[in-house]
């Protein structure tokens, strides 16, 4: 019995790494430590090829910036297990970066002594802009802008420049706010439409500030160019100074159109524009880098650049393997990429700066179609880069990319992201199996540097993930955005986010009615959306089916367009919420088909012969199972009403708002638009003061137990406000 015991006994190995003092032909020891992170990883290895024991590892990293010019893999070589995983931590109470970026010296940065680059600046401006040769330095790819934006793959950024952990501005005007479109001469061709002629349109502008750019090349105008939820990244191909117009080389989606507020742009990577502090620019012929530094580099002045291409740490087939107390920063594409993972947990890291997602799960894609294009997108699904992953999952809803199983994203900090902060996946949406995903206690902010619409704080797919206690904030897009089924949002902390956009929303899913099951409860939304544009709360977008939001708080949300919202919506519950102020409707919905389905270039919306018949009878099958026995109400969506003209899925069904407290409302509460729009209303409160919240004047929407809101709805549940947003644990404090 001792024998058999000490044959299953566990071996505890810890290996340590101090980029400082280690060195890769060292033993690993506390006092013999490794110098880099790869060692760390094949050192692992090596011990599980001669040891036949279950044995534990913990790497501990001590302080310093691990530069990295090649991932860090860690895939089915470097698994843990249950009782034992693979343990990667910053040794306690050390600041450990690991990073894709190169360090600028100080001492590189001169004074400007090109009378030619002097002229083209401003008298402050050539005083205070200082230039570094990057050549000199070993740094010779800068990598290249490209168009990217709404139906485009996402690109890694070129790239970028961050002092003191700061994203800095490529030169642009005007240096905050947006330029409005003026008369458009040619819309260009239109790809949403079908037409691929690659015609770029051509508009008046209305400042004339465009002459200073005239015959300059690279220069680029980011922005709405159409629609307020369609952003685009688009090169000038020419400004003419007699027609005062410019051209672009390339088409937006949707054409070029002006007039609304939302059609605005600004114009970036021009030298002559470098006239603030944090501005700056590369010269990518001469490889000189021109910077209007926040301080001057010679007073503890961190200047870095991003250089590496694929993600920073890449977990490929990972099981059981912990990633605690690390930063992970500056990189032109993913920060931490994940495959196929399971069991794998990101807990207490901060991940910033990098050109496209912060943490992604599961695959992107490859678009193979030469063109920009909504309707036929064809490609193919790729590891470690996001690529044109919207596009694919509209085409293929059921897409499993592969993202794997029960993996925690727990207390981690998410900011300073071109395309989005968190990308969470995992499970089967075609067999409704879940992935038991969690993305839990986490800060995103500052996510959509480059990327707008589409990529939000958290977007997420597959089935049965779960989205906890998150603050996500300071975006002009959306913060959750969601395909899928099953999933749940509950405690989230979320505000000043979709304040310039339009047709945008906090929340929002749309366009599929098989993602059923999506719950949204005890959340706080709070100073959302903009009362110029079309914002929402919970946008329940076009055929959007059974979503539960309930037990939530509403504060304050500039949403004249209801804290739900619907475009012909089935089974859509909005319960027991509390909506404080509202700027107009509670809830919205719209029978959206009559005015919208008979539309040229909508025809996709025929039952008969578009998208939603492809997601509903050959994506998934409604009417075998899971399908059928899971959501029996959903076998009726494409019965026909009317041959050819009608069919149910055109009239809402079975939407009800029942027991909300609404205090302050200046609108109708409900809103029901068109003729088949429907929602029972029942034993909802209306009141214009104070119902007995703990503290309302300052923004405790507790209700006291003597809250009158108890005598007035039979059944009301104490909505848990202290519960929502962020937690102290183990890793924040």
């Amino acid at each position: 019995m001792l024998l058999l015991v000490g044959s299953t006994s566990i071996q505890s190995r810890e290996i340590f790494v101090d980029k400082n003092r280690g060195n890769d032909t060292n033993s690993g020891t506390k006092n013999a430590p490794l110098a880099t992170l790869h060692a760390a990883r094949n050192l692992i290895r090596h011990y599980k090829s001669i040891t036949q024991s279950e044995e534990s590892y913990t790497v501990n990293i001590y302080r310093g910036e691990y530069e990295l010019t090649t991932p860090l893999v860690l895939n089915e070589l470097d698994k843990g297990s249950a009782r034992n995983p693979v343990r990667w931590r910053a040794v306690e109470g050390e600041e450990v970066r690991i990073s894709g970026g190169k360090t600028i010296p100080n001492t590189a940065f001169k004074p400007i002594s090109d009378s030619k680059i002097k002229s083209r600046l401003t008298p402050e401006a050539a005083r205070n802009v200082l230039v570094a040769n990057l050549n000199e330095l070993n740094i010779t790819d800068y990598g290249s802008e490209s168009q990217y934006g709404h139906a485009l793959s996402v690109t890694n950024a070129p790239m970028e420049l961050f002092v003191n952990d700061r994203s800095m501005t490529v030169a642009r005007y005007p240096n905050s706010g947006f330029l409005k479109i003026g008369t458009v001469i040619d819309p260009g061709s239109v790809p949403r439409i079908g037409d691929y002629s690659e015609r770029g349109g051509e508009f008046n502008f209305t400042d004339a500030r465009h002459l200073k750019w005239v015959g300059l090349e690279d220069v680029w105008f980011q922005g709405s160019f159409n629609n307020g939820f369609a952003d685009d990244n688009l090169e000038v191909e020419s400004i003419d100074p007699k027609k005062q117009s410019v051209k672009m080389k390339k088409p937006h989606l949707y054409g070029l159109a002006g007039g609304s507020d939302y059609q605005q742009y600004y114009a970036k990577n021009i030298l002559c524009e470098l006239d603030s502090v944090g501005e700056w620019y590369v010269d990518k012929n001469k490889g000189l880098l021109y910077l209007w530094a926040p301080q001057k580099p010679t007073n503890d002045c961190t200047i870095k650049v991003s250089v590496m291409e694929e993600p920073i740490i890449c977990l490929e087939g990972a099981e059981h393997v912990i990633i605690e107390n690390v930063t992970v920063e500056i990189g032109r594409g993913i920060g931490i990429y994940m495959e196929r993972c399971n069991n794998v947990t990101i807990a207490g890291c901060t991940v910033r700066n990098m050109g496209t997602s912060g943490i992604f799960m599961g695959h992107g894609a490859r678009q193979t179609v030469p063109h920009i294009t909504h309707d036929h997108y064809e490609g193919v699904p790729m590891s470690r880069f996001v690529g044109n992953l919207q596009g694919h999952i509209y085409k293929y809803t059921h897409w499993d990319r592969q993202a794997g199983a029960n993996n925690k994203i727990v207390s981690c900090d998410v900011y300073g992201t071109g395309s989005g902060g968190i990308y969470l996946s995992g499970g089967s949406k075609a067999k409704l199996i879940p992935g038991n995903n969690l993305v839990e206690n986490c800060k995103i902010t500052d996510y959509n540097r480059r990327n707008k619409f589409l990529w939000a704080g958290v977007n997420i797919d597959g089935c049965g993930n779960r989205v906890a206690h998150c603050e996500i904030y300071d975006s002009d897009w959306q913060a959750i955005y969601v395909h899928g089924n099953d999933h749940i949002f509950e405690y989230n902390n979320i505000h000043h986010v979709t304040r310039n956009s339009n047709d945008t929303s906090p929340w929002y899913i749309g366009r599929d009615p098989s993602d059923r099951g999506n719950i949204v409860r005890y959340n706080y939304f709070n100073n959302c959306g903009n009362p110029d544009r079309m914002t929402m709360g919970v946008y329940c977008d076009d055929s959007s089916t059974d979503v539960l939001v309930y037990g939530n708080v509403f504060n304050e949300m500039n949403t004249y367009w209801g804290m739900m919202f619907s475009n012909t919506g089935w089974d859509l519950r909005f319960i027991n919420n509390i909506v404080i102020n509202p700027l107009g409707y509670t809830v919205v919905i719209a029978n959206h088909y009559y005015t919208w389905a008979t539309k040229e270039g909508y025809a996709g919306f025929n039952p008969d012969d578009g998208y939603l018949r492809r997601r509903l009878t050959q994506n998934v099958d409604i009417y075998s199972e899971p399908y059928a026995t899971r959501y029996p109400s959903l076998v009726e969506y494409l019965n026909p009403i009317i041959k050819d003209k009608e069919w149910e899925g055109m009239r809402s069904k079975r939407n009800v708002a029942a027991r909300n407290v609404i205090v302050g409302s200046k609108q109708n509460a409900l809103q029901l638009t068109g003729e088949y729009a429907q929602c029972e209303w029942i034993d909802n409160l209306e009141i214009d003061y104070d119902p007995g919240f703990e503290d309302m004047e300052s923004g405790n929407f507790m209700l006291k137990v003597e809250s009158e809101v108890y005598d007035h709805i039979l059944n009301f549940e104490t909505v848990p406000f202290d519960k929502m947003g962020l937690y102290k644990d183990g890793y924040r404090n």
